[in-house]
């Protein structure tokens, strides 16, 4: 089975500095927390901080110097507190950790090792891929480490990656959000042989038809979103189907999870410890599965389906205009790596931005941050490709086929390195605590 193109040539260096990189996020997202925080409150779906600094350790431990090197571990009785499959959240407060130093003295010294084992040394290809595996996993939980502290209201972090030019990118103000058309075919969906590493539920490209459809050229913008708000949207029964009605009517929610109505009858949200007034260009996010849902009703819009979101992200129109070419784009805007003017990644940002920014990172049809800003929920259930098998980390994916929805695109937080076109993230359809938007299809 392939784990990685055997074809790129990776040195040891290009491997190391990946899980050095994301490591040194990692630490300064914990850095700003005091000691008193670092458990966290209680709640569904969330872990306490000093899990997820243990864990993300443990597990470039576990795939590197366990899994390659048959070694023990470094902390005795570190499986029945960081194996993230085996003990479930609800426990995850009960353990008896580490004390914070301790916890980075094991991290640290994980990493060293790891380090040293590959110094001056081509790599092997399990090497590559286990060392790919282990950076890009932490490079995830630095992700879910941020919405842990924006859920827990705590301090906004502010990390060396920080670029206030591109919290404030210039926009054309006469640029309006509209549908852009794209022709249906022949596509495939899916991750090409030819990627240097991908999971395996990206696994492998394969042909799907596609109709013609019409697809936003942004996310749903806050300004659009809170028209469906002050429509009663959240109290409109036809709206919502019966498992998003019977969520919302039991959360009794009416508004998306960090949005305040003021004093002053203005919509503000809560972005980490502050309150600031509701950005109308910016695209509503924190919202889940059954809402973006609600809101297409509401507009006589519909969610697109993966394959339509991927389609318009990376086919090119053939020279007539009509059809798709067989040519695929990694990125929306080509094959060369996200950079800060296309996409809004890395925690550049250090919140989303202005969906008319970011002109060049538009797709061949004219889509705009299709990769960055917020994670975009699509209409498909999470499901195996044609021919599906598990990597190692057999508890990435198949566990849960059938249950979640899948999200395309990436968000602000995400690694330029983690995402593509073919990246599928899955969350379970009620959550809406993540950085997530979407965009809609005519019907």
């Amino acid at each position: 089975m392939d784990r990685v193109n055997r074809d790129a040539q990776v040195t040891s260096e290009e491997l190391l500095q990946p899980l050095v990189d994301a490591r040194k996020v990692e630490l300064e997202l914990l850095d700003s927390l005091a000691d008193s925080q670092m458990l966290g409150m209680k709640a569904h779906f969330l872990e306490p901080p000093i899990w997820e600094m243990g864990h993300v350790g443990w597990s470039q431990e576990y795939w590197i110097l366990r899994h390659l090197d048959q070694a023990g571990t470094l902390l005795p009785g570190s499986d029945g507190i960081y194996d993230s499959f085996n003990v479930p959240y609800r426990l995850r407060w009960d353990h008896s950790y580490p004390t914070r130093r301790e916890t980075h003295a094991y991290i640290s010294e994980v990493l060293r090792r790891c380090i040293g084992r590959l110094e001056s040394r081509e790599p092997t290809p399990d090497e590559v891929y286990f060392y790919t595996l282990a950076a890009l996993h932490e490079d995830m939980h630095t992700e879910n480490l941020t919405l842990i502290l924006h859920t827990l209201g705590y301090a906004r972090p502010t990390l060396s990656s920080f670029d206030p030019a591109s919290a404030n990118r210039p926009v054309d103000p006469r640029y309006q959000p509209h549908d852009v058309s794209i022709p249906g075919g022949a596509f495939m969906l899916g991750a090409t042989r030819d990627e240097p590493f991908v999971f395996d539920n990206e696994k492998w490209a394969h042909p799907v038809e596609v109709k013609p459809f019409r697809i936003t050229s942004t996310p749903v913008t806050n300004a659009e979103f809170q028209r469906f708000v002050d429509d009663g949207g959240y109290r409109r029964r036809e709206l919502w189907d019966r498992r998003g009605w019977d969520w919302r009517r039991r959360e009794g929610v009416e508004h998306p999870l960090y949005w305040v109505r003021g004093p002053d009858g203005r919509w503000y949200e809560r972005m980490f410890n502050l309150v600031v007034p509701l950005s109308p260009w910016n695209p509503v996010a924190c919202v889940n599965w059954h809402e973006a849902e609600a809101y297409c009703r509401w507009a006589g819009r519909r969610l697109p389906t993966e394959a339509e979101w991927e389609i318009a992200a990376s086919a090119e129109p053939t020279p007539d205009d009509r059809g798709i070419s067989n040519r695929k784009r990694r990125f929306p805007w080509g094959d060369d790596p996200p950079t800060p003017d296309r996409a809004n990644l890395d925690y550049r940002a250090g919140w989303t931005i202005d969906v008319r920014a970011l002109p060049t990172g538009d797709s061949a049809f004219g889509c705009r941050q299709m990769i960055g800003n917020v994670w975009e929920w699509v209409a498909d259930t999470f499901q195996p490709y044609p021919g599906f098998e598990c990597d190692p980390y057999k508890e990435y994916s198949q566990p849960y086929f059938g249950q979640k929805k899948v999200l395309k695109g990436g968000c602000w937080t995400s690694r330029s390195r983690l995402v593509r076109n073919t990246w599928r993230n899955f969350y379970m359809r009620h959550r809406r605590n993540i950085f997530a938007g979407f965009r809609t299809v005519a019907l």
